[in-house]
């Protein structure tokens, strides 16, 4: 973990001490706001599907949750990849009462050529995913489901029914589908056969062609509407590092020059912490969920005449 990072439980020894920090809430607050539970990387393994509804439950209960958002990662990376395990997985997100917003994740897909997934293409596992999780173009899933704007609906990346958009509270919110794995760039050697080097490249620009599109109209629509914010989710945090050098450098340059709050929320690496100033952008927030559990997720609160318009607090599933 970096050292610049802070974490959920440095946040509350912060307030303790009366600091304030980016992303925290102050009693000063005012106006009104809009609430939603964010997860990731859940369920993971017959045990944590097994008590995946104690979760729902507890997210249900909480009356001033509208939104479920989940950044990704619906089973491990050692699980089935087969439309039986998706379908069931989908299945317990629909108990949710709230719209669910999902990112796809590299679990989902792109790592499903792993041999104990079962050694699927993936490309051919991102449609399933498609087909499953997204069965109706510009509609989330969930116990009551909404509109949202969609990428499919451009005809140059029509394939990308995943990336979506709405706005509450006059801030914006956007998912676009950049996952773990080098962003997809890891060779898929478990294949039989082997790797399959010019469809996985293939895959990958095309994907990365529509991020960087969408996040831009991301941008562009809360500087037209005069947003007072924007949370931005994918699936694995856009490092320095091959897969994800162009996502990140797009992110960091359109925030700095947006200059108002922005929440980068991701999941894939199982640690829930926060880090403000993110790529020295004073604006920026990178948020990481929780991860490889069903018992805790984040409570996040927008508050659009908030200085830092997001906050946060961590939440843990009574026992059933």
């Amino acid at each position: 973990m970096r050292n610049v990072v802070l974490t959920a439980t440095m946040v509350a020894a912060s307030l303790a001490a009366g600091l304030v920090s980016p992303g925290l809430a102050s009693a000063a607050d005012r106006g009104p706001s809009f609430t939603f539970a964010l997860l990731g990387d859940t369920p993971y393994g017959e045990a944590q599907e097994a008590v995946f509804p104690q979760l729902v439950k507890d997210v249900n209960a909480a009356k001033d949750v509208r939104l479920v958002l989940h950044a990704g990662d619906v089973k491990s990376g050692s699980t089935s990849c087969e439309d039986a395990h998706l379908t069931a997985t989908k299945e317990l997100y629909q108990t949710f009462d709230d719209p669910f917003v999902l990112t796809p994740g590299d679990n989902d897909w792109t790592d499903c050529h792993r041999a104990a997934a079962g050694g699927f293409l993936p490309t051919e596992r991102l449609e399933a995913m498609r087909r499953i999780f997204y069965p109706v173009a510009g509609r989330t899933i969930g116990g009551h489901p909404m509109k949202v704007e969609t990428q499919a609906r451009d005809r140059k990346h029509s394939d990308y029914v995943e990336n979506t958009r709405f706005t509450e509270k006059r801030v914006v919110f956007a998912t676009a589908h950049v996952v773990g794995s080098a962003n997809g760039l890891a060779p898929w050697n478990e294949l039989p056969g082997g790797d399959r080097p010019e469809l996985r490249l293939a895959e990958y620009e095309a994907r990365k062609a529509a991020a960087l599109d969408w996040i831009d109209g991301t941008f562009d629509a809360a500087e037209r509407t005069h947003a007072p914010g924007v949370l931005l989710m994918l699936q694995a945090e856009p490092t320095a590092s091959d897969g994800f050098t162009e996502i990140r450098e797009r992110i960091v340059e359109r925030s700095r020059a947006y200059g108002k709050p922005v929440l980068l929320v991701h999941g894939d690496e199982h640690v829930q912490e926060a880090e403000p100033n993110y790529a020295g952008v004073p604006n920026l927030t990178r948020l990481e969920t929780f991860g490889d559990t069903a018992s805790q997720w984040l409570r996040v609160t927008v508050k659009p005449k908030s200085p830092t318009v997001f906050s946060w607090e961590q939440r843990t599933v009574p026992a059933a």
